[in-house]
C-alpha cells in the first residue's frame, strides 16, 4: 500500500472535521464548510478505502450558516451536531447549534439537506456556542458549551430538553473555550476549558470535581483523553506546547513538548496505541508525535526472555516527532480513525483534507 497521503479538495474553506465515531468498518470523516454565502455551505461525508487509496464522498446542503465544529454520536452512526453561525437580521449574526441526521440511503441524483432531528434553542445561554457533545454511552444526552454557560439536554424529542446547566461565575467574566466528556468516571463528568485552566463539573451535583489552573501561558484550545489511562488528559494551545496532566497530580505536567511554531489547536490521543499523539497548528503542520513515557504501554517495557534465563527490553519509541504532514493553510482539526488506528485526516482553512497512514516502519516498532 502506497503511504503517501491522500488529498480532498472542497470548493469552500472549512473548519470543522469529525470522525465518524459509530462507525467501526468504515473509515469515514465528516467536513462542514465555512462559507460567507450562508446558502453554500456544505456537509461532506468522506469514505476511504484504505486498500486501494481511494476516497468516496456524499454531499449535503447545510444552508442553516457556516459551519465553526462538527462532532459525533459515539453510539448513533447516522446522527451529528453542527455548530453554526446563522444570519438573524441584516446587521447581525447569532450562533446556533443542532442535532442532524444523515441519510441511510444517499441519493446520488440531488444534494439534500440534513434532516433536523433536535434542536436546540440555546438563546437563553448564551449567543457563542463553542460545541455540542454527545454524551460517550447515553443515546438520549448531549452537552452543549456557550462562552459562559453548560446545558445538559435530552435529545430524545424533537425539541431539546434542558435538564441541568451551570453559569460560569468568576471575576473579569471568563469564557468557555471547549469542553469534553471524561470517558472514564463513568461518564458522570465533564470537562472544560476556561483561558488558562480545566475545570471539570460532576453532572449528578453541579459541582466542580477538580480543576487544574494556568496549564498552559496563554489561552488553551484544546483537550483530550486517554482512554487507557483514566487520570491522563492532554491540552494544547497558544503557547504552541502540547501537555499531559495526570489531574491527581497537578503541580506539573507528565509531558510537556513544543514541537509547533505557533498556535496549537488540536490534540488527539489515538484510541489503540496512547503512545501516538496527534496535533494540529495555525503554523500549516499535523504533527504525529511519541507520547511513549506516559502512555499505557510503557508499563510493558520489560518482560521475561521464553528461557527465564534474564529480562529483555522491550523497545520503546523515544518522545517527540514521528512524523509530519504538511499544508498550505492553518490547520486546525486532525482526528484518527476509528475503525483504523494507523489512519488519520487533517482539515486546513483552505478546504483541503489530507488523509494519512502512519509510516509502516513505525507501525511495526510500536506492534512487534
Amino acid at each position: 500500500m502506497d503511504e503517501n497521503s491522500v488529498i480532498y479538495g472542497l470548493e469552500f474553506q472549512a473548519r470543522a472535521l469529525a470522525p465518524q465515531l459509530a462507525e467501526t468498518e468504515q473509515i469515514r470523516f465528516i467536513i462542514g464548510t465555512q462559507s460567507l454565502k450562508q446558502t453554500n455551505n456544505q456537509i461532506h461525508l468522506v469514505e476511504f478505502n484504505e486498500e486501494i487509496s481511494t476516497i468516496k464522498t456524499n454531499v449535503f446542503h447545510h444552508s442553516e450558516g457556516e459551519i465553526w465544529k462538527i462532532t459525533t454520536s459515539p453510539v448513533d452512526a447516522l446522527k451529528l451536531a453542527t455548530c453554526y453561525n446563522s444570519v438573524a437580521s441584516i446587521s447581525s449574526c447569532m450562533m446556533k447549534t443542532a442535532i442532524l441526521k444523515l441519510p441511510e440511503e444517499k441519493n446520488p441524483d440531488s444534494i439534500d439537506n440534513l434532516e433536523v432531528v433536535t434542536k436546540l434553542d440555546t438563546e437563553n445561554f448564551g449567543i457563542e456556542v463553542k460545541t455540542t457533545e454527545f454524551h460517550p454511552t447515553d443515546p438520549n444526552r448531549a452537552m452543549t458549551v456557550t462562552e459562559n454557560n453548560l446545558v445538559l439536554w435530552d435529545i430524545s424529542e424533537e425539541s431539546g430538553k434542558d435538564v441541568w446547566n451551570v453559569n460560569l461565575k468568576a471575576k473579569n467574566n471568563p469564557k468557555f473555550t471547549t469542553g469534553k466528556w471524561n470517558p472514564h468516571q463513568n461518564c458522570n463528568q465533564f470537562t472544560t476549558v476556561t483561558e488558562t485552566h480545566l475545570k471539570t463539573y460532576d453532572i449528578r451535583t453541579g459541582e466542580i470535581a477538580w480543576n487544574i489552573d494556568g496549564i498552559h501561558n496563554q489561552l488553551v484550545r484544546d483537550l483530550d483523553y486517554n482512554m487507557n489511562k483514566q487520570y491522563y488528559v492532554a491540552t494544547c494551545g497558544d503557547d504552541g506546547f502540547v501537555k499531559i496532566w495526570d489531574f491527581r497530580q497537578t503541580n506539573h505536567p507528565m509531558y510537556s513538548r513544543s514541537d509547533h511554531s505557533h498556535w496549537v489547536w488540536s490534540v488527539r490521543f489515538n484510541h489503540f496505541h496512547d503512545q501516538l499523539l496527534l496535533t494540529a497548528s495555525s503554523d500549516a503542520r499535523v504533527l504525529l508525535s511519541s507520547a511513549a513515557s506516559v502512555s499505557s504501554e510503557n508499563n510493558n517495557d520489560m518482560c521475561l526472555l521464553d528461557n527465564g534465563e534474564g529480562i529483555e527490553t522491550k523497545q520503546m519509541l523515544s518522545d517527540g516527532p514521528l512524523q509530519w504532514c504538511e499544508h498550505e493553510d492553518s490547520v486546525y482539526c486532525a482526528e484518527w480513525s476509528p475503525s483504523e488506528p494507523w489512519v488519520f485526516a487533517s482539515l486546513s482553512y483552505d478546504g483541503r483534507l489530507l488523509i494519512s497512514r502512519v509510516k509502516k516502519s513505525l507501525k511495526y516498532q510500536i506492534m512487534l
